[in-house]
């Protein structure tokens, strides 16, 4: 176990908590436009920074950032990793809480790292660790999937800074759930998860997968803005999409990954601290990355529908 020194906050917790004051931070410093497109070196450098895909279009960036560029179409990357690492912690977990057998000695020494000694359980026993962990890992899955077979990119480039965040990112997230978990090897039973069900179980997994459907959605849509009606790709130009929470959000799918994250937290009854740290992130960061969408729609097309609000329907 590592406390930050005079505190009780983990190495993981301290982690989150750094990115997310720096998101917050950059999403006010964006709206206030105190850093706006044509400034000085620095300014440039935070806007290449906090932009992808489409966002970056017509920014007049200058030659030597474009080093740093990597195509967009590797976030498939991120979901690769998730898949085999998060579903590696899933199976190993499984084994230990299931199955008598200890966790490798490699991995109790990265949690004991990152984690803080489980002094208290989070709610909802083993059942609660489980289903996070399964949920996070199907997620990742229909992702990846969603990712190779439904999304089509075009050549918008993301920073090497974000690739490496994503990487960081979803190689964290799962040792973020194990924060506070005993891991000491059991044999519970299928019976005994079952009785350890409450209803925050219950309703975080039906949040869970309304999110999920409304979010294939929104990429299946965004999908075939570039395709004509027998499924062949014949544009790569932006076109405003609209179906499904499209009619009162400008990026739903990323509303939807915000309610994903937050049915996360329902499931552990709303009491695992650190994952909402996790929470408060992807609230930052989807909100910069749906804002700065927002912006580009409503600059593109002059007929943009003025109802609809860049993130979450009704506030913003």
């Amino acid at each position: 176990m590592l406390l930050l020194p005079g505190t009780e906050l983990s190495v993981i917790a301290v982690f989150w908590l750094l990115l997310d004051v720096a998101f917050l931070v950059s999403l006010f410093l964006h709206v206030l436009g105190e850093c706006g497109r044509r400034g000085s070196t620095l300014c440039a450098i935070f806007q290449d920074l906090i932009r992808y895909g489409k966002t970056k279009i017509g920014q007049g960036r200058p030659a030597w950032l474009h080093c740093f560029d990597l195509p967009k179409r590797w976030f498939s990357h991120f979901y690769y990793l998730s898949v085999f690492w998060n579903g590696t912690l899933l199976w190993l977990v499984i084994q230990s809480q299931m199955f008598g057998i200890e966790i490798p000695q490699w991995l109790q020494s990265l949690i004991n790292f990152f984690n803080r000694e489980p002094l208290q359980k989070v709610s909802g026993g083993e059942v609660s660790t489980l289903l996070a962990l399964s949920l996070i890992w199907l997620h990742s899955l229909r992702r990846l999937a969603e990712c190779l077979y439904v999304s089509i990119y075009s050549n918008g480039v993301i920073h090497v800074a974000q690739y490496c965040l994503g990487i960081g990112y979803y190689f964290l997230i799962g040792i973020t759930l194990l924060d506070h978990a005993k891991l000491e090897p059991k044999k519970v039973t299928v019976t005994d998860l079952a009785l350890q069900i409450h209803w925050y179980h219950i309703i975080g997994t039906v949040l869970y997968i309304w999110a999920s459907i409304h979010q294939h959605r929104c990429h299946v849509i965004l999908a075939s803005l570039r395709k004509n009606t027998s499924g062949k790709v014949v544009t790569m130009n932006h076109i405003v999409p609209s179906g499904d929470w499209f009619e009162r959000v400008s990026c739903p799918h990323y509303f939807a990954e915000l309610l994903i994250y937050i049915s996360i937290s329902v499931l552990f009854g709303l009491g695992h601290t650190t994952w909402w740290l996790v929470v408060m992130f992807v609230l930052f960061n989807q909100s910069l990355a749906a804002i700065l969408c927002h912006e580009f729609y409503h600059e593109k097309f002059d007929n943009y529908p003025a109802h609809r609000t860049a993130f979450i329907p009704y506030v913003f």
